[in-house]
């Protein structure tokens, strides 16, 4: 009996969270979203969440201001985002960038 577990999810196709996110691929432990071409604007609130990102950046530029730093993000680049660090980002150009989240964060509301 062929394996029934896996998952494809087209991005065109994919849920949309309230933060403009499209939800992908999702396991139990671990699941990858799209921010697309997100546009330029000042940063939000900064947030901490209640799970670990790591995310790669496909077009543009973002200022990631976390814990007091500021990383400048452009394309080709990933980072980190531990569990529980205070953050928030601001999108200086046309912005696209997939992350992955441990657990994922469309659950349990971790994502409002």
């Amino acid at each position: 009996m062929p394996d029934k577990s896996i998952t494809k999810v087209n991005s065109a196709y994919a849920p949309k969270g309230s933060l403009g996110q499209k939800y992908l691929a999702s396991g139990i432990h671990i699941s990858i979203r799209l921010w697309e071409r997100e546009q330029p604007a000042e940063a939000k609130p900064q947030t901490a969440r209640d799970y670990e990102t790591v995310g790669l950046v496909l077009e543009g530029k973002a200022e990631l201001h976390i814990e007091g730093q500021l990383v400048l993000l452009e394309k080709g680049d990933s980072w980190v985002v531990p569990k529980g660090s205070r953050h928030t980002y601001k999108i200086l150009e046309t912005f696209t960038a997939v992350e992955a989240t441990s657990p994922p964060a469309e659950v349990h509301g971790r994502d409002e």
